[in-house]
């Protein structure tokens, strides 16, 4: 796992968690500019494949034999995976990173606040719909396409929350999610293999494609892991909202992705809408980064 201390002082609990979003999103800017060579099928499969590789090696599993229900659950789960990251791939070929991550941001608030009747739940599910709309209204940069599938990517990202609970309850360890990984890369490999053909065997692709998995799943996963020991779940999902903010940066950084003034206030919005639901949710569920 990460180190917990730099130069003998011990590292704030909440840099653990902006850390991995960071990662996250900056591992979406590498993988973005890997398009060219692979698209966005071959480079998905690739960094789930890579990524499934190294979770396993994380991990270490001492055996592999599960029930028929283990089963059942960890290939749904792989499958989820695999969907999501595929939908968001797409997405960010065709709309701004931040744009993206935004929209697809509304899968897990809603999983947050699934079941509510207060009030002020849906005061929250009607300031992230209105970022949502404005973004999707933005003209030039945003296509339809493109935000159908940063949709898709969010529903991914709610079923992943809600079957990861169960797989968790199922499978002890990283165990679930590391066998989940690899039913993911299998399922994405027709995908990847037809979109990218021969461009898989270069090896500074998969040098990049390396460079991807290890930014958006081994260095996520420490960083979580350690912030979940440290933060409450009601913490760790207010510090998730701002995953859409790092986006836009990390998109305006890495990709020269410059946002209007609208598309920032819409980014604004989701942001309150989700640190609001999580804040005053009585069992907020953490808000799990994408793997």
């Amino acid at each position: 796992m990460i180190g917990e201390r730099v130069n003998g002082r011990a590292i704030p609990a909440p840099f653990y968690a902006l850390g991995a979003i960071a990662s996250v999103q900056i591992g979406a800017t590498v993988a973005r500019r890997l398009f060219e060579f692979l698209g966005p099928a071959g480079t998905v499969f690739v960094r789930v494949g890579f990524g499934a590789l190294i979770l396993l090696a994380m991990a270490r599993p001492r055996r592999l034999q599960f029930v028929t229900t283990q089963w059942r659950s960890v290939v749904l789960f792989g499958l989820i995976i695999a969907a999501m990251n595929l939908c968001f791939y797409e997405s960010i070929a065709r709309i701004p990173l931040g744009i993206a991550v935004t929209i697809e941001f509304i899968g897990p608030l809603a999983v947050a606040i699934a079941g509510s009747r207060k009030a002020l739940d849906f005061a929250w599910a009607a300031m992230a719909a209105a970022g949502v709309v404005m973004l999707s209204l933005t003209g030039g940069k945003v296509t339809l396409v493109g935000v159908l599938f940063a949709l898709g990517a969010g529903a991914g990202w709610a079923s992943y929350i809600v079957i990861n609970q169960r797989v968790g309850r199922l499978v002890p360890g990283a165990d679930g999610l590391a066998f989940a990984l690899l039913v993911g890369g299998l399922a994405l490999a027709p995908l990847g293999i037809a979109g990218a053909g021969p461009r898989l065997l270069n090896l500074r692709n998969l040098g990049v494609g390396l460079v991807v998995a290890i930014l958006s799943t081994a260095i996520p996963f420490s960083l979580e892991f350690a912030a979940l020991r440290r933060l409450s779940s009601q913490v760790f999902g207010i510090l998730m909202s701002l995953e859409p903010a790092m986006g836009a940066a990390a998109g305006f950084l890495f990709l020269g992705q410059r946002l209007s003034f609208r598309d920032l206030l819409a980014i604004l919005f989701v942001m309150v809408a989700s640190a609001g639901a999580a804040a005053t949710a009585e069992r907020p569920p953490a808000v799990q980064d994408v793997p």
